[in-house]
């Protein structure tokens, strides 16, 4: 948790309708640079309609968010990645024809090359230096990540579980502010779980705030400094992993007995 204690990502009041139906309804959140909050709660809870709403998807009915303290609440979802806040998704999302290197390394284009179409002609010395130190960041994410291993291969061949970590290592290819991961544990076996909770326990040592959904609730009781339960829409409870194991809604809801 940061010294300071300031929320990097603060959501209040964020309400959702689909036409008749409430999705979100008064939903209050808040991050801290270096903590790992955890989102959890039945199907049908909200809590991918509250994911599309804080990575700029979805535009909520009624609420605002703030990123560092600036309102956010109408910015794009490519504004907010630039500007720190990444995301993952259920639904694997790499290029499949791209080697996993390749993959990583697209995270970083956005920044362009220096000089132009002019530098890409002449491959200009500022150009080759940039490039080498995208590719030296590549590899070193890969193998923070534990997959450096995979740089060469295609990534369409890939596993469900490496496929995810490949998917990690593009989100945190730029350093992020925050870190928003849906369902990051899925299919992944044992060890890769375990190198997955140590991947994001680094990422919040350095000062990351992450926001990870997660229906393994072995694995985010672990990992996660606080969690929060959505039920219908709402908050029903938040605390430390401890706290919200003990509390009789939360296993009436969700956790059974």
């Amino acid at each position: 948790m940061s010294r300071n204690g300031d929320r990097v990502l603060e959501a209040s009041g964020i309400s959702v309708r689909f036409g008749g139906v409430k999705a979100l309804t008064g939903v209050d959140l808040g991050i801290r640079a270096g903590e790992v909050c955890g989102l959890i709660g039945p199907n049908g809870a909200g809590k991918t309609t509250l994911f599309d709403v804080l990575s700029g998807i979805r535009r909520p009915d009624q609420g605002r968010m703030l990123l560092d303290g600036v309102d956010i609440t109408r910015r794009s979802p490519v504004w907010r990645a630039r500007h720190g806040m990444r995301r993952t998704f259920q639904r694997q999302q790499l290029f499949g024809q791209l080697s996993v290197a390749d993959n990583v390394l697209v995270a970083q284009e956005w920044r362009g090359g220096g000089g132009g179409f002019a530098a890409d002609l002449v491959a200009s010395p500022t150009r080759r230096r940039r490039e080498r130190e995208r590719r030296e960041r590549a590899a070193r994410v890969l193998a923070g990540c534990g997959i450096g291993a995979l740089g060469d291969s295609y990534a369409g061949g890939l596993p469900v579980g490496r496929a995810r970590m490949v998917e990690l290592a593009r989100a945190v290819a730029d350093p992020p502010r925050v870190l928003l991961l849906d369902e990051p544990a899925s299919g992944m076996s044992a060890p890769e779980r375990e190198q997955l909770a140590a991947v994001v326990r680094r990422l919040a040592e350095e000062g990351c705030a992450v926001l990870l959904v997660e229906h393994n609730v072995a694995f985010v009781m672990d990992l996660c400094t606080r969690v929060v339960v959505l039920d219908l829409g709402t908050v029903l409870a938040e605390g430390t992993a401890a706290e919200v194991r003990a509390n009789a809604l939360v296993r009436d809801a969700y956790l059974g007995a």
